[in-house]
């Protein structure tokens, strides 16, 4: 096996910044389609702050991806 090989690295980085986008929007528009009707302030906290480390993720993984 090869060890840190760059080509599968950067799939990786790819594939995670795709799928937290990907996340980000599902969890977007059930909220827009539900009009966070039931739910309570605990659950849109707990979204929230799921949405903000989901993209502070990307962020860091787009960032260090650049660096390379």
């Amino acid at each position: 096996m090869m060890k840190n090989d760059p080509t599968i690295n950067k799939f990786l980085r790819l594939v995670a910044i795709i799928g937290n986008a990907t996340f980000v929007l599902w969890i977007l528009y059930n909220g827009i389609e539900e009009g966070s009707q039931g739910t309570t302030i605990y659950q849109i906290v707990s979204y929230i702050s799921l949405i903000f480390l989901l993209i502070l993720n990307a962020f860091l993984l787009y960032s260090s991806q650049s660096k390379k």
